[in-house]
């Protein structure tokens, strides 16, 4: 043994006798104390202790007046031993931060600093423990009947103290490991930890004061039915402001929601799991921060708190409960808030937005909103219209979120799911108006990767008609990790190996979320551009409305976000509703009531909303939205500048996305008529498409022929008919005339509207009698001639024009649900302006009921 291992252990030896020396100096005190006090307060003393912890040791006792009782005698010199080891442990956490700046642990030592000498003053923990039991209503008398935020646990009354000594009333319980004894008398271990959790939710969100150290030696399960919890021990408790309490509150409630949740803080509220079950997670955990190797600061008063809610969640471990914190703390977090949150148009003058009225129409309007909103229908909603080129709504009401009470403004994001569809086949429209695409092309010939697993037969047109036979490709990924959808290149990386379920152009199901990522591969390996790339340049940048609509939002526009909830009472009628043959199988009534439990928390997460989804995650403005139709509805011609009473003026916010050099094509080569264009250098606001492409395509090369006017046409058999849509008003010809005096056009194509429907020249390529065209839903008369054609998303929001008219409209909300309140306006507006009412806004049908009918079609579209 060398010298250096002999000196080891001697330290070793001599801290162990200093240990043992120093334990028998304090027992000699506490005989000193036990002797002195036998006589003075006790009947009945048992030296034996109860119980030992780290700072105290508890000992029975009866009182001189025959009460039972116990002794918390506080160790000698523990106070002097810890006081040393805190600036210890401060002076290693202080030269970690400086050696390893990622790795600064000083709040959380800094707190501990603070709070933790307060454990060791008995007169500061009696005064804790009433303060407690009294905000907790603790009395020794069950009530069955309790309010719900009122809890039911058992707390020790405090007899005495002094600094070092704390006399506590005795109550006889079980501890929480004594599983043989909770059994045998009949106690139900889940009921106790979620009254314990319940307890603590009141101590945090509703007191602001709450015990720190909730550990299973703190806790006791009376023995006399009903077996309440008992708390003990409340030496290291925190205060919290008034502020702090209500950011918790909301921080909590936007884990529930979903709502720009950080992950560390989602970890601590998931539901408990099984001892197994943790391990593994734990596990899980360990491998994501291996992965990240940073930790980020939290302001000192979370260190309590989140030590607090970790031992709640060891608790319910330990007693192999599963406890769902959502549901056990919510109310105690939302009564924190009673002020804070959303209230209707009846309890705040200002619910709807004071910007002027542009119409007799909007001003209608804004009275059934309020009703709407009275209703509780609405929590946020925007409603903009245009009429002849003019915006005659422009409309703003309710708060951003049900947890944030911020006025929607004109320029506020809602999400509007799969609206951003339609959006998506527009980019696909003008890459085909481009010379870059053809409706026709066999996928894989743009896309080789595509051309496996028996789909080297699908066509552009397909997808954009919901065709192609993959329905439900992807659809596994709600149960493999719904959070794999945020991941672009591995989606687009599933969509190219998956696999069709009928033939193409044969039957046209929903593609409710594989549509995106087709159109999306298909716009990227067309373009030879990123997706939002080409959404800035063929839209956003045309339109001038910059900044109000987006497919994955960038850094920086995070306050202007609303955020989701559901419509329960609406969405609860899917249980009417039986299987439909128009739906996908995995997109039933009952894969949707699934859905909406998880979809406005999977959708306010930032790291969603910052995705690229395609078919589900645009983020727009309803003047941003309606601007783009009012653009579709003249065929591309982009409209008079936006109406200057909005404010702030549609276009002034700067367009954050900054994009990478342009992504390499895949298409094959000797492609004639698709070399692929580059991005040239920025000029002006745009940029400059250098195209290289022919223009002149020989007869047969993919079905399309060239007119030499700038734009491709397909080739067709019927040159003599007439058009399936309606017939234009007067008013097209300023648009006409616009054109020929160079004005802004997204596209050039005079049968844009045909092209968009799938009617006409294009009825080929769409199945004959389907509620799509190529990626619209189509409107039809009651002769059977479509007169518009747009697209609305799950939960109310939508985007359409009707062509003949020369009206465009969107809506966009936050609650979601069956298109309740969308419907209304949509009657409503319809009427006044005495437009036909689009089927899937009308409630009558001849084959479902007027229920199912309202229910089925906002489902589908």
């Amino acid at each position: 043994m060398g010298w250096g291992n002999i000196y080891r252990r001697r330290a070793k030896v001599f801290t162990l006798a200093l240990i043992i020396y120093i334990d028998y100096k304090a027992l000699q005190k506490r005989e000193k104390f036990i002797k002195k006090s036998k006589s003075e307060l006790f009947l009945d003393f048992d030296e034996n202790p109860l119980a030992t912890a780290s700072i105290a040791q508890v000992h029975r006792a009866t009182l001189i007046d025959g009460q039972k009782v116990v002794v918390k005698v506080q160790h000698e010199d523990i106070k002097k031993i810890i006081l040393e080891d805190l600036k210890d442990a401060k002076s290693i956490v202080d030269w970690i931060a400086w050696a390893e700046p990622q790795y600064n642990f000083s709040p959380m030592i800094d707190e501990w600093c603070k709070e933790a000498p307060k454990e060791l003053d008995f007169n500061h923990e009696a005064e804790n423990t009433r303060t407690v039991s009294k905000n907790l209503g603790c009395t020794n008398k069950y009530d069955s009947n309790k309010p719900i935020n009122q809890v039911d646990v058992l707390i020790p009354e405090v007899i005495q103290s002094t600094e070092k000594v704390l006399i506590l009333e005795y109550m006889d319980g079980i501890r929480l490991n004594d599983f043989e004894s909770l059994e045998a008398c009949g106690a139900n271990k889940q009921k106790i930890v979620e009254e314990i959790t319940r307890a603590f939710a009141h101590q945090i969100y509703v007191d602001g004061f709450f015990n720190g150290d909730p550990h299973p030696g703190n806790f006791l399960v009376s023995k006399e039915p009903p077996h309440r919890p008992i708390l003990l021990d409340f030496g290291l408790t925190k205060r919290i402001s008034s502020s702090m309490k209500q950011s918790l509150a909301k921080m909590f409630l936007a884990t529930a929601e979903g709502d720009h949740a950080m992950d560390f803080i989602s970890v601590f509220f998931r539901t408990s799991t099984s001892a197994s079950e943790a391990a593994e997670y734990a596990k899980s955990l360990g491998e994501q921060r291996a992965r990240n190797m940073k930790i980020d600061a939290f302001p000192g008063d979370m260190v309590i708190f989140s030590r607090v809610i970790g031992l709640l969640r060891g608790l319910s471990t330990t007693l192999d409960a599963r406890i769902v914190y959502h549901d056990i703390m919510r109310p105690f977090a939302e009564s924190v808030l009673q002020e804070k949150i959303a209230k209707g148009p009846s309890e705040n003058a200002q619910w709807i937005n004071d910007t002027p009225v542009h119409s007799d129409v909007e001003a209608k309007l804004r009275q059934i909103l309020v009703e709407l909103g009275n209703d509780d229908k609405i929590l946020g909603i925007q409603v903009c219209a245009y009429k002849d080129e003019e915006v005659i709504i422009d409309t703003a009401a309710g708060v951003l979120g049900r947890y944030d009470p911020r006025p929607v403004q004109p320029d506020s994001l809602f999400p509007v799911f799969s609206v951003t569809k339609g959006i998506t086949a527009g980019m696909l429209h003008w890459l085909v108006d481009k010379g870059k695409l053809n409706l026709n092309e066999n996928i894989a010939d743009i896309w080789p990767e595509f051309g496996t697993n028996g789909k080297n037969l699908i066509k552009v047109h397909h997808v954009l008609n919901h065709t192609s036979g993959l329905q439900n490709a992807l659809a596994n990924l709600r149960e493999e990790n719904p959070l794999l959808m945020a991941d672009w290149d591995e989606c687009l990386k599933r969509i190219a190996m998956s696999a069709p379920e009928t033939e193409p152009g044969q039957e046209q199901l929903y593609h409710y979320l594989s549509f995106g990522w087709l159109c999306g591969g298909i716009i990227e390996h067309a373009s030879g551009k990123k997706f939002q790339e080409i959404l800035e340049e063929a839209i956003v940048r045309p339109l001038n409305i910059g900044g109000e609509l987006y497919v994955g939002i960038p850094p920086g526009v995070e306050s202007r976000l609303a955020s989701l909830t559901v419509d329960k009472e609406d969405f609860s009628k899917l249980s009417k509703i039986a299987s439909r043959p128009e739906l996908p199988s995995t997109f039933q009534p009952e894969n949707i009531s699934q859905l909406v439990t998880v979809v406005p928390a999977l959708f306010n997460m930032l790291n969603v909303r910052r995705a690229i989804i395609p078919s589900a995650n645009g983020h727009c403005s309803a003047r941003a939205l309606a601007r783009y139709y009012a653009a579709l509805v003249d065929g591309g011609l982009v409209p008079p500048p936006h109406s200057s009473l909005s404010k702030p003026p549609l276009g002034t916010h700067p367009h954050i996305p900054k994009f990478p050099s342009e992504i390499t094509s895949k298409k094959q080569k000797g492609k004639k008529s698709k070399a692929v264009g580059s991005a040239s250098k920025k000029k002006g606001n745009g940029y400059e498409l250098k195209m290289n492409h022919s223009k002149d395509f020989k007869d047969g090369d993919n079905g399309r022929e060239s007119n030499g006017d700038g734009y491709t046409r397909l080739a067709n058999d019927n040159t003599g008919g007439s058009s399936s849509v309606a017939s234009p008003p007067k008013g097209f010809a300023a648009s006409e005339n616009s054109r020929q005096n160079n004005a802004i056009e997204i596209f050039n194509n005079p049968r844009i509207h045909d092209e968009f429907m799938g009617v006409d020249e294009y009825r080929n390529l769409v199945l004959p009698n389907g509620k799509f065209g190529l990626g619209f839903r189509r409107f039809s008369s009651s002769d059977g001639s479509f007169y518009g054609f747009g697209h609305s998303g799950l939960g109310g929001s939508t985007g359409f024009c009707d062509i003949k008219n020369r009206f465009a409209i969107a809506v966009t909300l936050n609650k979601m649900s069956f298109g309740t309140a969308t419907r209304r306006i949509i009657q409503f507006v319809c009427s006044e302006l005495n437009v036909p009412l689009p089927d899937e806004f009308s409630v009558l049908s001849e084959t479902v009921p007027d229920e199912e009918s309202s229910i089925l079609r906002p489902m589908i579209n």
